[in-house]
């Protein structure tokens, strides 16, 4: 996302967003699962060169917040860095929580906690790494709705009143809330502060972990 996004469309709303969960092997460890203050390798998936995807993201902003020194160890895929964190090679991973939960459940993994600001209804027991010791940690994914620059304000007012209504409907809610998803209401002009807060976050975490565009 470029730093001057919100210069090039219009904002019309957030449609929502998801958090990740950083899981741990169900055996084997010495350290507890709570505090979230760990001294560990983490895994992620992607190509072995192709770093900061969100999960790396979400990583490196718990390794500056936490101020603890963590391990990157990207791997060619999800489903390798996975199978790692179950069998007990790597020490923790951040993953999607629906894609972790069947894992948690069968008890192949550890759930240590959720990475969003509110707990995950997939996972209404799993603290948040905000209240396991890392205050005002939040790692999330968002979806929102723009528009070409130079949109009527009117039009997108209109756009963003009916689509905020579908955000509010108790029945959407519910189904984001099972994919481990939350509804988001907010104006164009929040939006746009809320991309701007966003980019200024992410290009920190940028800048301190030394990740260049290759």
């Amino acid at each position: 996302m470029a730093p001057q996004a919100s210069h090039r469309r219009s904002l019309l709303l957030a449609l929502g967003l998801a958090g990740s969960l950083l899981a741990a092997p169900a055996f084997g460890q010495a350290y507890p699962s709570r505090p979230v203050k760990i001294i560990v390798p983490f895994a992620t998936g992607g190509p072995a060169d192709n770093y900061a995807r969100f999960y790396h993201m979400a990583g490196e902003l718990f390794k500056s917040m936490a101020d603890v020194y963590l391990v990157h160890i990207p791997y060619k895929g999800s489903s390798g860095a996975r199978t790692d964190v179950i069998g007990g090679q790597v020490d923790m991973m951040f993953d999607a929580v629906t894609t972790m939960v069947e894992q948690i459940k069968a008890g192949k993994v550890k759930a240590i906690a959720t990475t969003g600001r509110q707990r995950s209804d997939v996972l209404p027991d799993v603290p948040t790494v905000h209240e396991s010791g890392v205050p005002n940690y939040e790692a999330t994914i968002w979806l929102g709705l723009m528009a070409p620059k130079g949109t009527p304000k009117a039009v997108v007012d209109r756009l963003n009143e009916a689509v905020s209504k579908i955000g509010g409907n108790a029945e959407v809610r519910q189904q984001w809330g099972r994919q481990g998803a939350t509804p988001l209401v907010m104006t164009p002009e929040v939006f746009d502060r809320y991309v701007q807060d966003d980019i200024a976050k992410w290009a920190k975490v940028i800048r301190t972990a030394h990740i260049k565009a290759e």
